[in-house]
């Protein structure tokens, strides 16, 4: 039987009945490309997101390519996890980027050399045989190691897989409880917008307007290189960008005295599910998880008590310099992901997710509001459709019992994954593709959503052989 006759036989045997690509053999193609963007991302130790835009490894995509990775090698997916842990900072801290050294400097911006991780981030313990950025990224890691672990105990076993990953992603969660309560009020802070991962977002428009950019002739933008200015982001944010992380960096990266510290929904919402996700790692090596997922149940009620907005139908970002932000986006969606949410608040979010502000033409789940005075259909993170974000919705349908929404939103996701060529972001309207074509996750995430049809992502009760 050839390989293609293979994955229609598996693909078949998972009920995949999506149209049109409920014919397996347009199931299988769609496989065979996303695997194939995988192959051309791999360096042998990591997955880079874009061979050009992004040419090093990024913590958060690594966790959602991981994800899409065990059903094509368990092996892979691990060595992409072990491989980001393996840069992790003495205080616990993930870095959002680990660079590669055989890239080189002038290909991506901010470098190195302007982060100087082993330096400046000698006293929060950056590791000194790598270099890393200094902020980090959402907390998808644990999340992704259970799934992982789950497509193949066998070989998670006898690698001592959970094991050793377990005591850094402890480490990860204790530094962003203990070091990013800004607040004081239980919920974590990020101190850039790039750590949030939605970087251009509205949301930020206000909390960043109290920076002052860096000057333009302080840097060179590499982004601007391999994508269209109007995909990206202005100048003048830029700027403001650089300005945040120069000044978190000569801080010796000390984290509280920013000017932009924010709580967010969807950053709390994967800490959360994680936090779940490493309750079941305790458990499975044999320690108790009941702490860990009482904390998860703790801080899903201190985030409905601090970010939830009736008004909006929605959660809502808080600026802890300048109070609340009433900017809707898909942050605000994320915690759907939660099953302990309050029902009225799940019930909510569903209806804002149905309504005008987010039901975007093509059945995907725009970056930003519809109908918000910011919405730009191309521009990165504020309005076009992230197949992440998408995967997260799709995600939190399943656990909420919406299963209906959940296929029209897979069905949404892999028609545009495939029609795009893997784009990183597509305008939310048309399906048109933007960014950088042959994204990592979306590849990985297409992967997961074509093989993994029940989604039951809490439990970590996945079947099948995930060889």
């Amino acid at each position: 039987m050839d390989r293609t006759a293979q994955l229609t036989a598996r693909l078949t045997g998972r009920g995949i009945v999506y149209d049109p690509l409920s014919t397996a053999p347009s199931a299988a193609s769609l496989h065979v490309r996303a695997a194939r963007v995988l192959a051309a991302n791999w360096t042998g130790t990591s997955t880079v997101p874009s061979r050009h835009l992004y040419p090093h490894q990024w913590s958060w995509d690594s966790a959602f390519i991981a994800i899409g990775l065990r059903h094509l090698s368990p092996l892979r997916a691990q060595t992409e996890l072990e491989t980001l842990l393996a840069a992790q900072w003495g205080d616990g801290r993930v870095p959002h980027i680990v660079f590669s050294p055989s890239v080189p400097l002038d290909a991506y911006f901010p470098s190195p050399d302007f982060w100087r991780s082993s330096t400046a981030g000698r006293a929060a313990g950056a590791p000194r045989t790598v270099q890393t950025s200094g902020i980090v990224q959402p907390p998808v890691h644990a999340l992704a190691a259970w799934l992982v672990h789950r497509a193949d105990p066998g070989l998670s076993w006898a690698r001592g897989f959970l094991a050793r990953v377990y005591p850094r992603l402890a480490a990860w969660h204790r530094y962003l409880l203990r070091r990013r309560d800004l607040g004081g009020g239980g919920l974590v802070s990020v101190v850039h917008p790039w750590e949030q991962g939605m970087d251009n977002s509205p949301c930020w428009d206000a909390p960043l307007a109290r920076v002052a950019p860096a000057p333009a002739r302080s840097f060179r933008r590499a982004d601007l290189d391999h994508g269209a200015p109007g995909d990206r982001p202005t100048d003048l944010d830029y700027g403001r960008y650089v300005r945040l992380a120069a000044d978190y960096r000569d801080g010796e990266y000390a984290d509280g005295s920013g000017e932009f510290i924010v709580e967010d929904p969807s950053f709390n919402a994967l800490l959360i599910a994680s936090e779940h996700a490493l309750a079941r790692i305790a458990a499975e090596l044999g320690t108790s998880g009941s702490a860990r997922h009482a904390r998860a149940e703790r801080l899903t009620a201190v985030l409905v008590e601090r970010l939830w907005d009736d008004a909006s139908g929605m959660f809502l970002c808080r600026d802890l310099r300048g109070g609340a932000i009433r900017e809707r986006s898909v942050s605000g969606l994320v915690p759907l992901l939660l099953p302990g949410l309050p029902h009225d608040v799940s019930g909510a979010l569903l209806n804002t997710l149905r309504g005008p502000h987010f039901a975007a033409r093509t059945g995907l789940v725009p970056s930003y509001d519809l109908r918000g005075p910011a919405f730009e259909p191309n521009r990165y993170w504020r309005g076009p459709a992230w197949f992440n974000t998408a995967w997260l919705v799709e995600r939190g349908l399943r656990a909420h019992g919406e299963k209906g929404a959940a296929d029209d939103l897979r069905t949404a996701f892999l028609h545009a994954a495939g029609d795009s060529g893997f784009a990183e972001y597509v305008d939310p309207g048309t399906g048109e593709a933007c960014g950088a074509p042959g994204f990592g996750w979306t590849a990985a995430l297409t992967l997961d959503l074509l093989h993994d049809t029940d989604g039951v992502m809490e439990t970590g009760e996945e079947g099948g052989d995930r060889r």
